[in-house]
C-alpha cells in the first residue's frame, strides 16, 4: 500500500463500501477476500468487521486484517464468539472489535444488535 494510500485511509471517517473500495484495488482486493471466504457465516462476520471499520484503519489495522485473512474461518469464528482464545498475534484492539460483532448484517436486512 502506498503511503498517500494508508494517510488517506487513516482519516476517512465514513464506510468504505462502493465507490472507494472499487477505485483502490489494494481495497478491492481485500473486500473481496472478506466477503468470499467459504461460508455465509464467515462472509458475514469478516466481510462486515471490513465494511463497517476499515474507512478508519492506518496500516497497522490493514497489516492486521491482512494477516487475519491468512488464518482459517473457523478459527477466526471461534475467536470473534470467544470460543477459543485468539492467536497472540491477533490479541488488542483489532479483536476486541471483532469480538463485539455489533457490524453483521442478515440476510433479512437487521443487524446482530437486534436492530
Amino acid at each position: 500500500m502506498t503511503r498517500a494510500l494508508i494517510a488517506r485511509k487513516s482519516t476517512e471517517t465514513t464506510s468504505l463500501k462502493d465507490a472507494h473500495v472499487d477505485a483502490d484495488p489494494y481495497l478491492r482486493k481485500l473486500h473481496y477476500r472478506a466477503h468470499h471466504r467459504g461460508t455465509r457465516e464467515a462472509d458475514a462476520m469478516i466481510g462486515g468487521f471490513f465494511d463497517r471499520h476499515a474507512a478508519a484503519w492506518g496500516a497497522t489495522e490493514f497489516e492486521w486484517f491482512e494477516r487475519l485473512l491468512e488464518e482459517q474461518d473457523v478459527d477466526i469464528m471461534a475467536w470473534a464468539l470467544g470460543t477459543a482464545e485468539p492467536d497472540p498475534a491477533f490479541k488488542g484492539s483489532m479483536m476486541d472489535a471483532l469480538q463485539k460483532l455489533n457490524f453483521i448484517s442478515l440476510p433479512d436486512g437487521s443487524n446482530s444488535t437486534g436492530a
